[in-house]
């Protein structure tokens, strides 16, 4: 089996920590880039770590050179403070990271949306979602796959009342979700990133989207 190279930004997130430990657990990969701001603390033969500043990622290009990149970058904007900042982690970087690793060679690129992405969406967040999908697929990827789960179900390092409110609903109430409301249930973060690293590895070919209950099903 040949082996490939894997990038990854937003390693340190929900999603991220566990697809991190897949990537470096899986025997495809012999080595892992990671994007980060700081030293993560992991050691590993396989890892290397490139400390880059996300708002000149392009001073970065000659390291950003892989096979099959994952990005699992989001912010909320009570975080950072304006929806323009918020458009920065959710919109701009991914698009830039998959413009570079294209033009390094890439031939596949993952990414975590969301339920309800759409450019033409009244709601900001789904609108900036749908957006960055619309302006990866022009990209030319040979490979494109955008994972929308629903709620994503895990121990964040910050509390976030409205997920919290959300992951009590789901626990209460998932047997409701069934047939097509399935969709709509509250996935384990961890559920993606394990999904994801499993997609990297199917060989599917062109767009393909990924709602909750198919991720839960890969």
């Amino acid at each position: 089996m040949k082996q490939k190279t894997a990038l990854i930004a937003g390693a340190t997130g929900l999603i991220g920590k566990t697809l991190l430990n897949c990537l470096l657990e899986a025997d495809v990969y012999n080595k892992v880039i990671v994007l980060t701001r700081k030293p993560l603390l992991i050691e590993n033969e396989k890892l290397k770590q490139v400390i880059v500043d996300f708002n000149n990622l392009s001073q970065y290009k000659l390291e950003l050179k892989a096979d099959d990149v994952f990005c699992c970058l989001g912010t909320t904007i009570k975080k950072v403070g304006t929806q323009e900042a918020f458009k920065k982690v959710d919109l701009v970087y991914p698009m830039e990271i998959a413009q570079l690793t294209k033009e390094n060679g890439a031939q596949q690129f993952l990414v975590v949306s969301s339920m309800g992405a759409s450019s033409k969406s009244s709601i900001f967040y789904s609108q900036v979602k749908g957006t960055m999908e619309n302006e990866i697929q022009r990209i030319g990827f040979e490979s494109v796959h955008f994972f929308r789960p629903s709620l994503l179900l895990g121990k964040r390092a910050e509390f976030r009342l409205g997920e919290y409110f959300g992951t009590v609903f789901f626990k209460l109430f998932s047997w409701l979700f069934v047939g097509k409301l399935k969709k709509y249930r509250g996935i384990q973060a961890a559920t993606v990133a394990r999904a994801m690293c499993k997609t990297a590895q199917l060989s599917r070919k062109g767009i393909n989207i990924y709602l909750s209950d198919k991720i839960a099903e890969i």
